[in-house]
């Protein structure tokens, strides 16, 4: 499933230094930049004391995890979406996996955007983040965040520091399963899956999500290495590494690709049209794809 059918630089080691005065938020200047190059995702900050915005077509992250009545809603859009778009009723096991996959891969991208650009990361429990999918907006309140010495932002309240990339990127898997953890527990039942496959996409949103968004800030390459480093195989709950390898065309060209942890089981609506990193898709395919994709 391509990103257009899902959703409505500074620094790291090489690039990115940390600013030169202390920010007001943490993460204001990380989120700021995730709207220029993706306009489609917007977030907002909410204030201290600030509930996280609830109806009129937000959904906080906790309601999900509930499974009750938010998380009908939430599926019906994407029960609607599928009939509009593909002309096809499709399983509720596939439905939820759609929304599952809707939800996860911006709302990774909450942690994983400030952790590659500025070397924060924010904790975000589900109770304080919302999602406005028809809009592409979402909202959180971010009160503790891990960085490394030597950041400005370590003078900042909700700031706890921490020794090194290795104790930050430690971090980013603590904040991103905090999280998603409730969420996989409302999703997994209507999934029909349990335990490592839903910690397999949740893994996917993880790589996925900031390797689409690197690519935007044209920092690929960087995005990749540090995902390697992030994922190694031994990275629980999360399945398996981030996985990248090259391709090359007959003319030459490389491309580079992965294989996802997960099936988002579009393949059952469109057989003949499965995701680019789907296991499901063989490397002839894969290169057919990239090679003749805009841009390529």
């Amino acid at each position: 499933m391509s990103l257009s059918a899902l959703l409505p630089s500074t620094s790291g080691p090489r690039s990115a230094s940390a600013p030169a005065a202390v920010p007001e938020s943490p993460v204001a200047a990380s989120y700021a930049r995730l709207a220029e190059v993706f306009p489609g995702l917007r977030v907002r900050e909410l204030a201290e004391g600030e509930a996280a915005p609830h109806g009129d077509g937000w959904v906080r992250a906790d309601e999900l995890g509930a499974g009750g009545p938010a998380l009908d809603a939430f599926l019906a859009w994407d029960e609607e979406q599928t009939l509009r778009d593909y002309g096809a009723a499709a399983r509720p096991d596939v439905i939820a996996s759609f929304g599952l996959h809707r939800y996860a891969w911006p709302a990774c991208l909450l942690v994983t955007v400030p952790w590659f650009l500025h070397r924060r990361v924010p904790r975000v429990p589900a109770a304080d983040v919302a999602f406005h999918r028809e809009l592409g907006r979402m909202a959180v309140c971010v009160r503790e965040f891990a960085c490394l010495p030597g950041d400005p932002a370590a003078a900042l309240p909700g700031a706890r520091v921490v020794p090194d990339e290795e104790a930050l990127r430690a971090e980013v898997r603590a904040a991103v399963a905090e999280h998603l953890a409730p969420v996989l527990e409302g999703f997994g039942p209507r999934m029909r899956r349990r335990g490592r496959a839903l910690w397999g996409m949740a893994t996917d949103e993880v790589v996925e999500g900031i390797w689409y968004v690197a690519g935007l800030l044209g920092e690929e390459p960087r995005a990749m290495a540090e995902l390697e480093l992030l994922l190694p195989r031994t990275a629980k709950p999360y399945v398996g590494p981030a996985g990248f390898r090259e391709l090359t065309a007959p003319d030459g060209r490389t491309f580079p690709t992965r294989d996802r942890a997960s099936c988002c089981l579009f393949y059952t609506l469109r057989p003949e049209d499965t995701c680019v990193t789907c296991p499901r898709t063989c490397d002839a395919d894969r290169l057919r794809k990239l090679s003749t994709a805009p841009g390529a």
